[in-house]
């Protein structure tokens, strides 16, 4: 079975996930993905494919006789897809030779080759979207397709191999996915998050990040009898907003630039509440971000008065980077492993985070590769059927270059 056949039967799986459930998983409709999942790997006779109580699917696969000193390499997907669009009743549509031109979808939206310029790159391949309504979930169900498709292959064809260990994470779009994983039970030394965008790439850089919330705490008085007295928190607010640098938001930056990125805002006269996510590749100028939010507010407390303005931060995850690289071959097997597929490696930031980036701080090093997908997190998402099966071929060289590994 090719990846794109599982993929399709995958995204019409209801799997999106819930920041605001308090409960893991956050959305029961993951566990229907992964109950499906194990019964595969079974089938396929990883006889020790389970799921626990939090929703991670772990499965192995032995390593081939005379490969037992083999490093255990291990490959991580996702299960739910991000709240940014609608993931409930995803219809796929094929469109074989797609012909590198604007693409009107069956809902009226429009794939535009001038807002999306790499679509003529793709010209000749089936080209993978939703109906326009909705996500695809080619974030990350293709990820999963083209693992399950390389566990197969490796199982029906024979190939050599080390010890190979799955898992599929729960969560991930909300900042959960490490949560509860276990590493001990998922048993690899190195693994790989199949979790980035097109085929080819490799990302084992990201951002380091922390999410804050400033409360601006006013004073209410009747606006007829205010002056001197009244302090008007969404006021104090703005002002709070407008003192960071304009030219460091999400919609400026790109590359390595870091941003200040105001998510969420509300307020009366008397309690205003602003969220902010804060990202930063150098972990001292990371630092130095968040220290401007702490002078910031500093500056209006002296002005409003003590206690006026609260900062809280709190730490998401860091720029895995540093511990990557102390594993190198795990940058230059990517590599070749993407040559050997026949394509040229693109190294990138990501300007976000994965799992990969948490288990690599906590001992799993953990880079990420390419599914050949596009648009992500919304109703233009698309992939190719090709491009999937290049990540297969991807990943069965990168278990091939394992294999040639000894204690």
């Amino acid at each position: 079975m090719r990846a794109y056949e599982r993929f399709l039967k995958y995204v019409r799986i209801h799997t999106t996930s819930d920041a605001n459930s308090n409960q893991h998983p956050s959305s029961r409709g993951q566990f229907d993905l992964a109950h499906l999942l194990v019964e595969e790997l079974q089938n396929m006779g990883l006889e020790d494919a389970a799921i626990d109580e939090k929703c991670y699917v772990y499965a192995s696969l032995p390593a081939s006789p005379g490969h037992e000193g083999a490093p255990a390499l291990g490959f991580i997907a996702h299960l739910d897809t991000a709240d940014d669009a609608c993931g409930e009743n995803v219809r796929p549509q094929l469109f074989p030779n797609y012909h590198g031109q604007d693409l009107v979808l069956p809902s009226g939206r429009v794939l535009d080759v001038k807002r999306f310029p790499f679509l003529p790159r793709l010209k000749g391949e089936t080209l993978i979207t939703s109906d326009g309504s909705t996500l695809l979930g080619a974030d990350d169900k293709a990820g999963i397709a083209e693992i399950m498709t390389a566990v197969e292959r490796i199982c029906t064809e024979h190939m050599t191999h080390g010890r190979i260990c799955i898992a599929f994470t729960p969560d991930e779009e909300i900042g959960e996915g490490a949560d509860y994983f276990d590493i001990s039970r998922f048993g690899a030394d190195f693994a790989y998050t199949v979790d980035g965008g097109d085929v080819g790439e490799l990302e084992y850089e990201n951002f380091n990040a922390c999410s804050a919330q400033v409360v601006i705490h006013g004073c209410n008085v009747h606006p007829g009898s205010a002056k001197g007295i009244m302090v008007n928190a969404q006021n104090v607010a703005l002002e709070f907003h407008l003192s960071l640098p304009m030219a460091e938001r999400p919609e400026h930056t790109e590359g390595y630039e870091g941003f200040y990125h105001l998510c969420e805002m509300q307020g009366t006269v008397a309690q205003a509440v602003l969220k902010y996510i804060i990202r930063d590749f150098e972990c001292d100028v990371f630092q130095q971000r968040k220290q401007l939010f702490l002078h910031i507010a500093e500056r209006l407390n002296a002005q409003y008065g003590a206690g006026t303005v609260e900062v809280q931060m709190a730490d998401s995850y860091f720029n895995m980077r540093r511990k990557i690289e102390q594993h190198r071959h795990l940058i230059d097997n990517a590599c070749l492993a993407i040559n050997q597929a026949g394509l040229k490696p693109n190294i990138l930031p990501i300007r976000g985070g994965t799992d990969g980036a948490r288990l690599s701080y906590e001992g799993l090093p953990c880079p990420n590769l390419g599914t050949g997908g596009f648009n992500f997190h919304g109703e233009s998402e698309c992939i190719t059927a090709e491009r999937m099966d290049r990540s297969v071929e991807v990943l069965l060289h990168l278990i091939g270059l394992y294999a040639k590994v000894t204690d």
